[in-house]
């Protein structure tokens, strides 16, 4: 059985426990889009691509699976599952018209289909998939618990579940480095950082979720990547898109506060002997099942 879905538009706020966007250094609340696909492409879906493919590799699914997607974004996961796991059929779901037709685009296979529609009011029937993956997305949703829950009432039984989430307080080395030089520059950006905003992203906030959504037998890990940079503008340059956190903040400085972030950052990012610069991202990830 394949499955179908329909339009739900919906959005994405954030989770609770997470600390609201404070004012910027001019006085500014930042405007944490995620609309563009270029952008973010160029800022985080690189990285979210190749985590999405250690994702699968590490979940070792077997094949002639239904998959949902949850928070697809622009087909990251989708594209790794598609490419690896052999599906059956895969939904992706998410909020952002431009990230679903970005998704469309990128993924042509006849067994993905992409809607629009909310991770807490998923657009898929009972009890109809088989895996149904969040990756780096559940801190963006309102009720983090809830949407778990709405991705164990879409799976059979037996089915699992699984979420991933970047390491902000520590090991996602490119915002952790970004955060720290934006707190030396401007102290009020503290209460800006993912770290301190997004408590369910460090080790143990997914199991704590996934114990509350009823979800059973529930494992963690931690999966790590690098992410290497050309060099020193290939890091900042995507900072500049005003797409997520990070960039919306920067995009409230002056320009003479950009630019004393930019040079800090340049003076303290460990640069090898050829420009390039290479940083651990590290992921928390937790599966388990639907009973």
């Amino acid at each position: 059985m394949r499955l179908t879905a329909k339009s739900i538009p919906l959005t994405y706020a954030i989770g609770p426990g997470a600390r609201e966007p404070a004012l910027g250094k001019d006085g500014r609340v930042p405007v944490e889009a995620w609309t563009s696909a270029d952008p973010y492409e160029y800022f985080m879906g690189r990285w979210s691509r190749l985590l999405a493919h250690e994702v699968v590799g590490y979940l070792q699914p077997e094949a002639r699976r239904r998959w949902v997607d949850v928070g697809c974004g622009t087909g990251a996961l989708s594209a790794a599952v598609v490419a690896l796991a052999e599906p059956q059929s895969l939904i992706g779901v998410d909020p952002s018209e431009a990230y679903v037709a970005e998704a469309r685009t990128r993924i042509s296979d006849p067994r993905a289909d992409f809607q629009l529609g909310d991770a807490n009011r998923l657009p898929i029937a009972d009890s109809c998939a088989d895996e149904v993956a969040a990756g780096l997305v559940l801190n963006f949703v309102a009720e983090p618990v809830d949407a778990l829950a709405e991705m164990r009432r879409v799976l059979t039984t037996g089915g699992r579940a699984t979420a991933y989430v970047w390491d902000y307080a520590d090991g996602m080395q490119m915002l952790r480095r970004f955060w720290d030089g934006a707190i030396g520059e401007d102290a009020s950006a503290a209460s800006l950082d993912e770290a301190a905003r997004f408590p369910l992203c460090r080790e143990g906030g997914l199991d704590l979720c996934f114990t509350d959504a009823g979800i059973r037998e529930i494992t963690a890990d931690r999966i790590e990547i690098h992410t290497v940079f050309k060099g020193f503008d290939d890091y900042w340059n995507p900072f500049l898109s005003q797409q997520g956190p990070a960039p919306s903040y920067v995009a409230t400085l002056t320009d003479d506060a950009r630019d004393g972030l930019r040079e800090r950052l340049r003076a303290t990012l460990p640069t090898r002997p050829d420009g390039s610069i290479d940083l651990r991202a590290r992921a928390w990830i937790c599966q388990g099942i639907a009973r």
